[in-house]
């Protein structure tokens, strides 16, 4: 693969073989991969040997209300990348999908029901880990000459894998200790915050087993749909002022300089989507793309990238589940819930209260396109996409989710300005003239321009 540099503490030079980038990955960790003794697994529980280099495959039904339970019972196993801790119990909600992966066999043990459990030997993760060996090689060339580490992009079609992907990588990169910047410009089932916002976090720790990171103050920006296609001129917008955020956050500390950042993408990869793509790959100013299961895709990036950026094509996971538009619906309701309430083992306790109208500003991004000979003079449709239009209060906000954003005042600088949180509206009182919100925190609403979504949550609770 020709974009991995030459590893200088190779002598010979090359890439680091699996079996010693193994070795250094394990000797940063937390020593939460060390073998303990073997427990010997309840009466209700099915226990799996794994070999060298093979994975438990599981998946939980949706609507199920109980969890499944995964214990490590002896060796060592990940999941995409994140360590199991010997004898720990650790439990999977409804509609997870996962795989426990090892490099030197272990023994797990399994408790509950799953809907589909089965062992693999042919994974990917020996290609994700060479990946992650030249991405490291290339962190420490940058290093030593103190320039920027590597800038990293998944690309690819719906259900490749590319979130998974980004979070293996991600991984691994900490475990060896570094701290890249997380970028997910997929607005349709966004890593950070709710669907409907790209985002951006530093990166210093694994992820959890059940592939969280430790996000604790995330940079969000508010596009306002799930669907890219909704608004490309300002996704193309937001791209602009999320890479000018995360080259300051790289320019802020050397460590974060040098460790670079991996850059998730959404799965609409034609037409306009491909030309988000690119804006995206020179905007970030990409080092590597790492393109998943879609050849076309390849070549057209191949011939349509600068030279300097890098193009590698991998195979998708055979693991990889193709999703329903049901599926995909029940994710984003499931992220939405879980920003209000939290999930099965942690629960939050969300606020509702009612708010006047004439309290409430909120703005939408974008005007509907009318025909030229409509258009004021001097102005374009594509002045119209950018601009912030005034919403009032009425029975259309019903079940929306709103965005609050730093802004407090609403001019020009509002659409690129970062936002705080979300709150959702539950009930709209024409009558009374008040609209009745669930927020993460108790009244009042802090002071700032609310920004309309056409993400709707169902609230079941």
């Amino acid at each position: 693969m020709s974009w991995v540099a030459e590893n200088e503490e190779e002598k010979g030079g090359g890439v680091l073989s699996p079996r010693r980038m193994i070795g250094r990955i394990v000797s940063f960790s937390s020593g939460a991969e060390m073998e303990g003794g073997t427990k010997t697994p309840s009466s209700d529980s099915k226990e799996y040997r794994l070999k060298p280099e093979e994975e438990l495959r599981l998946e939980v039904a949706e609507g199920k209300s109980d969890s499944v339970k995964l214990e490590l019972a002896q060796g060592m196993a990940e999941i995409f990348g994140t360590e199991l801790v010997c004898g720990n119990s650790y439990s999977f909600g409804p509609g997870s999908k996962l795989a426990v992966f090892t490099w030197h066999g272990c023994t797990l043990s399994i408790k509950g029901t799953p809907e589909m459990a089965y062992v693999a030997r042919d994974t990917p993760m020996i290609i994700y880990l060479n990946t992650h060996a030249g991405v490291e090689t290339l962190r420490k060339r940058a290093e030593k000459a103190e320039k920027r580490g590597p800038v990293v992009m998944l690309a690819g079609p719906v259900d490749v894998g590319k979130s998974t992907v980004t979070r293996i990588l991600l991984n691994y990169a900490t475990r060896m200790g570094r701290s890249p910047l997380y970028v997910d410009l997929d607005v349709g089932q966004s890593g950070f915050g709710i669907p409907g916002t790209i985002g951006a976090s530093l990166v210093e720790q694994p992820a959890s087993p059940d592939g969280e990171f430790a996000n604790k103050a995330p940079l969000l920006y508010h596009y306002g749909s799930s669907n890219m296609g909704a608004n490309p001129k300002f996704f193309k917008e937001l791209c602009r002022v999320m890479a000018d955020a995360v080259q300051k956050r790289l320019d802020a500390s050397k460590k974060v300089k040098y460790s670079g950042a991996l850059i998730n993408t959404a799965g609409w990869v034609k037409d306009e989507g491909y030309s988000c793509l690119l804006f995206a790959v020179t905007t970030f100013n990409v080092d590597l793309i790492i393109v998943l299961d879609q050849e076309r895709l390849y070549n057209e990036l191949v011939r349509d990238v600068p030279p300097s950026v890098h193009v590698v094509y991998q195979p998708k996971s055979a693991g990889v589940v193709e999703r329903s538009k049901r599926t995909r619906f029940a994710s984003r309701m499931s992220r939405l819930r879980n920003y209000f309430y939290g999930n099965f083992e942690s629960t939050y306790f969300p606020h509702t209260f009612d708010v006047k109208f004439s309290d409430l500003r909120i703005f939408k991004i974008g005007a509907p396109v009318v025909p030229k000979s409509c258009l004021p003079i001097g102005m374009t449709n594509e002045d119209a996409e950018m601009k912030l239009v005034q919403v009032a209060p009425s029975k259309e906000l019903l079940n929306h989710m709103l965005s609050l954003s730093h802004a407090t005042v609403d001019d020009e600088k509002t659409i690129s300005t970062n936002i705080r949180g979300f709150i959702y509206v539950t009930n709209v009182d024409v009558e009374r003239q008040t609209v009745t919100i669930l927020s993460p925190q108790p009244r009042p609403l802090p002071d700032g321009v609310l920004l309309w979504s056409d993400v709707r949550f169902i609230d079941a609770n």
